[in-house]
């Protein structure tokens, strides 16, 4: 049975200037990841949030669940797929955490890097424009990444 990322890249728009606690710097839905064509490939799955991980990575950010705060497209998208009965692996990272990760880090064999299974070059180089550009705009802590699985 396969394994399929489902999610979207969110962001604070209004957080960088009038502060994270400000009752307009809400989380905002952005793009859904089937726009961008991630894929599911295992080994980066396991490296960036711990599923199936038979590769032995440390996860960068591991069900950690819905977010809280999470924008209401994300909620909605959420509760379509079933919600946390539906799907297994729920978890959020943000671009401040992608950015300051090895990307260099191995898997246990020591064969495959985070950069070479999930970096700029694969089919991850798409959330990771989108998110760096939002984050350019916007702040590196204020844009994020939901994801759960099926």
């Amino acid at each position: 049975m396969s394994t399929d990322v489902s999610g979207m890249i969110e962001c604070r728009p209004w957080a960088k200037v009038w502060g994270e606690d400000d009752e307009d710097a809400v989380w905002t839905t952005v793009i859904d990841l089937f726009l961008l064509n991630t894929g599911n490939a295992y080994d980066a799955l396991a490296c960036l949030f711990g599923v199936r991980n038979s590769f032995g990575y440390r996860p960068l950010a591991e069900e950690r669940g819905l977010p809280g705060d999470a924008s209401a497209g994300v909620r909605a998208d959420f509760a379509a797929y079933g919600g946390p009965e539906g799907v297994h692996g729920t978890t959020w990272i943000t671009w401040a955490e992608l950015s300051a990760a090895d990307w260099d880090e191995a898997d246990e064999s020591g064969v495959r890097s985070r950069r070479a299974v999930a970096g700029d070059t694969t089919h991850w180089g798409p959330v990771w424009e989108v998110m760096r550009t939002l984050s350019e705009l916007h702040g590196p802590e204020n844009v994020r990444l939901v994801v759960w699985f099926g």
